[in-house]
């Protein structure tokens, strides 16, 4: 059975993620949205794809699909990231948004996400009620009498259309571009071979470029995840071609990673916090603030000083997007680089995002490195890292069970407080170790957050220890 993890469905191109299984999925979601809209004539739905191998074939394959139970479909014309399809989905007024995309994962994957008519993830409830609809259809074998594309397109059921240049257009009117054009500021972007490719030329015309051809293998990258240990090609040549910033993108341009102009990886927690205070520092912006269970404490930190709502969601933007759909959030997102804010649609954008960073940077005439030192000034030092270790399904309870078991140290530190919202969270003195499950891969994720990166390695290790 098919399982939405925390980002939409993913699997293994040719064993999992089939022309048929896709056929499946394209048929449940055009159920669901019928049950969902039952009083509405005319249902549209926006489709777009990314880089990756067979997903223009995909996308073509859904929106036979979709269109075959009497829904229009807006396919785009090629390559279109995750913001785009959010940013269209939103703009047409259209019922629902496809994007073909298996984010950051290994090039043998590939998957399917949804995006709400507010141009953010879908909600859970409505995740599951495609899911309770792809359930009744999974056994039943479905035949499928679809029309070729040129007769759908004849009858007006699907069309064309050009997702980049009004979102462009959008970013223009959110973003002061001239300024960042004009500050001198050298830029070295890396799209990672995925959806950001022929982007940020449009924007930054002097902006310097890697892996920014068309590669459905990542050429070199194992998987186009904007982490420290991925962009190892991003933090070399922004320190030999001594430029001042480096903003690296995801496999579906939804997710950011910085590095500064000494070569040194900036995570998504500085970055968090660096668009938290100028939103409400200079901007002079309002709202409470949403962050996933894996976040940075310096937003506590900082909503504690300035008396601002702090809502904290499990792993997946889909939570933070459901906030920022409900209630007038400032900024939300997750340690994985993915973020949005009140001057943009609820959906994460790498692009955005990193260009409203070198904004901030241009404006205050200041390197993303003496922003990152302010934060160590006025927060005390925070220091993170990650690892994601790929376990069968019987290590994986294994390790589940131990954490759930509750140690009383790791290591030498005590374990004070402990967080079951996603996984377990252990707090110690100045510090922190989360335990969880992937919701879209095989494997483990530690996270642990301490005042030197020394804590941070034993608190991974001990973690890791865990049986």
């Amino acid at each position: 059975m098919i399982k939405f993890g925390t980002d939409g469905w993913r699997g293994v191109i040719a064993r999992d993620f089939t022309f048929d299984n896709v056929r499946l999925v394209a048929l449940a979601t055009a159920k669901y949205l019928v049950n969902a809209n039952p009083a509405k004539e005319h249902l549209t739905v926006v489709v777009g794809y990314d880089t990756r191998f067979l997903s223009k074939q995909f996308a073509e394959e859904t929106a036979l699909v979709l269109a075959s139970q009497g829904i229009r479909v807006e396919l785009t014309n090629g390559i279109s990231s995750t913001p785009q399809v959010s940013f269209q989905t939103k703009a047409k007024g259209a019922d629902l948004g496809v994007i073909i995309t298996a984010s950051h994962n290994p090039a043998i994957y590939n998957g399917y996400k949804l995006k709400a008519s507010y141009g953010g993830p879908s909600k859970p409830e409505d995740i599951a009620a495609l899911e309770a609809e792809l359930k009744k259809i999974w056994n039943k074998s479905p035949k499928f009498n679809l029309k070729s594309l040129d007769d759908y397109i004849k009858y007006q059921f699907i069309k064309y259309f050009d997702s980049k240049v009004s979102y462009l257009r959008y970013i223009r009117k959110k973003i002061d571009i001239d300024a960042i054009n004009q500050s001198g500021l050298k830029v070295l972007y890396d799209p990672m071979h995925g959806s950001g490719i022929n982007t940020i030329k449009e924007l930054l015309p002097n902006a310097d470029e890697i892996h920014a051809d068309y590669n459905p293998s990542f050429g070199n990258i194992d998987h186009p995840e904007p982490i420290d240990e991925v962009l190892i090609d991003l933090k070399a040549n922004v320190k030999n071609g001594k430029y001042d910033v480096g903003v690296a993108t995801d496999g579906d341009a939804d997710r950011i990673g910085l590095v500064d102009h000494e070569g040194t990886f900036v995570d998504s927690h500085k970055i968090f916090m660096i668009l938290l205070k100028y939103l409400y520092e200079t901007k002079k912006k309002r709202g409470a603030v949403a962050k996933t269970v894996s976040l940075t404490s310096m937003v506590n930190l900082f909503c504690e000083k300035h008396k601002i709502k702090l809502y904290e969601t499990p792993v997946g933007f889909k939570h933070v997007a459901k906030l920022m759909v409900e209630d007038k959030i400032l900024i939300g997102g997750e340690e994985s680089g993915g973020l949005s804010s009140i001057v943009h649609i609820p959906e994460r954008d790498g692009i955005f995002n990193g260009l409203l960073v070198l904004e901030i940077m241009a404006k205050k005439n200041k390197s993303l490195k003496q922003l990152c030192d302010e934060l160590d000034e006025e927060f005390g030092v925070h220091r993170f890292a990650r690892r994601d270790v790929y376990v069968s399904e019987a290590q994986k309870n294994q390790i589940l069970s131990a954490a759930k078991n509750t140690p009383e140290k790791l290591g030498t530190f005590p374990i004070t407080k402990i967080n079951t919202l996603d996984g377990y969270k252990f707090f110690v003195d100045k510090g922190w170790l989360l335990i969880r499950a992937s919701g879209t891969e095989p494997l483990i994720r530690f996270y642990a957050e301490g005042d030197s990166i020394t804590k941070v390695n034993i608190l991974l290790d001990e973690g890791m220890k865990l049986k």
